[in-house]
């Protein structure tokens, strides 16, 4: 299944490997009733992850192509800043889909809470509690002592 959803042996192969490693890792194998049932869903979740990961580092290559020669960072400042990407979002992951749009409008796009309820036709209310949601969201996820 890996495999022809990947397209490569490799990547197959390595998604697997994670695959069996965050299983052993929850210690939970032995109670499962259905264990290929969830070798399946946590290889589908890993595929989409890696699939998400790879919209980000191609959306941020594409981004870096854009820039003069001079300002391009190096190797290991790609790969640091494409791992933050990604654990953003892992992290903006765990919002509702309206909370998480009105969440980047302000943050990314910086627009008021007022532009934005007037795009989404809802009220500043709401983009207030949804604001709120995401703040403590994110807080959560770092400063929890459950985050690893």
């Amino acid at each position: 299944m890996l495999r022809r959803k990947l397209g490569n042996m490799e990547q197959a192969a390595d998604l697997a490997q994670d695959t069996f490693a965050r299983i052993l890792a929850a210690n939970q194998y032995h109670e499962l009733r259905e264990p290929k049932a969830y070798l399946t869903t946590v290889s589908t979740r890993l595929v989409a992850q890696h699939f998400r990961r790879y919209a980000l580092e191609q959306a941020y290559l594409d981004a870096l192509a854009s820039q003069p020669e001079a300002t391009s960072p190096s190797p290991e400042t790609v790969a640091l800043v494409v791992e933050a990407l990604a654990a953003i979002s892992r992290v903006l992951e765990g919002l509702t889909a309206r909370t998480r749009e009105i969440f980047l409008m302000s943050q990314l796009d910086g627009m008021k809470y007022v532009d934005i309820a007037r795009q989404l036709g809802v009220s500043v209310n709401v983009v207030q509690k949804a604001m709120i949601k995401g703040f403590q969201h994110c807080y959560q996820a770092v400063y929890s002592t459950d985050a690893s």
